[in-house]
């Protein structure tokens, strides 16, 4: 079956553009203009993909986004004609995998796309880990009978922290195995990012501790 994507977008000349190249490349797009109208959506038929603007008539993509995570995994790329790392940071602090600047070419569009959508497929179903386990279709993680739905990126970099226990793994190595590019100057996403896992996992027996000058290192507390 091809992916659904839903489209969060007021520009009805972008909404056009992006509608036009993701429904060449095979994919099924819902559309919405509003918040209001892409939360209908959603609860309607839960996408595997949404494309969101930060900017929108009736209020600011960014509480879509967090109200979204409250309940589901479901990869979420950020479009916005803000390009200021902290409007970036914000974007990727509530939940946002990640995110593109207006203008941006379509075809970049296209392959951040794919990027997510082959990020969520290619791992297993199911990573049992002692105190929790992690279904990976959804996003979800099971602590201690307790469900809670992760943001992919979360997910992604807690996927990469079970198969390396022990191990210290550089933020180069984790950037690259969670968001598929070189770090560069994004490090303080992922400093973010695993502030943030780690709340996620208190209770389950394993923590993340920052190695100076190294990395990050997965163990049993």
């Amino acid at each position: 079956m091809n992916a659904t994507i839903l489209l969060v977008e007021d520009n009805p000349h972008i909404m056009n553009i992006n509608r036009e190249a993701l429904t060449r490349e095979g994919y099924r797009v819902m559309e919405a203009e509003t918040i209001a109208e892409g939360r209908e959506l959603f609860q309607k038929e839960t996408p595997h993909l949404i494309i969101l603007d930060i900017l929108l008539p009736d209020g600011n993509g960014l509480s879509l986004c967090e109200e979204i995570r409250g309940g589901s995994g479901v990869p979420i790329l950020f479009v916005t004609a803000k390009s200021a790392t902290e409007e970036k940071i914000e974007g990727l602090q509530v939940g946002g995998d990640d995110y593109l600047a207006k203008p941006y070419n379509i075809k970049e569009l296209v392959m951040r796309v794919k990027s997510l959508l082959r990020r969520a497929n290619l791992v297993p179903e199911v990573v049992n880990k002692d105190s929790f386990a992690m279904k990976i279709n959804s996003n979800e993680i099971a602590v201690n009978g307790v469900t809670l739905r992760l943001p992919q990126n979360e997910f992604l970099l807690l996927l990469a922290f079970t198969q390396n226990e022990d191990k210290v793994l550089s933020e180069e190595y984790l950037y690259g195995k969670v968001w598929g590019k070189p770090l560069g100057s994004d490090g303080s996403v992922i400093q973010n990012t695993i502030s943030r896992l780690r709340k996620s996992i208190e209770g389950t027996g394993y923590e993340i501790e920052k190695v100076r000058n190294k990395g990050y290192v997965f163990l049993k507390g």
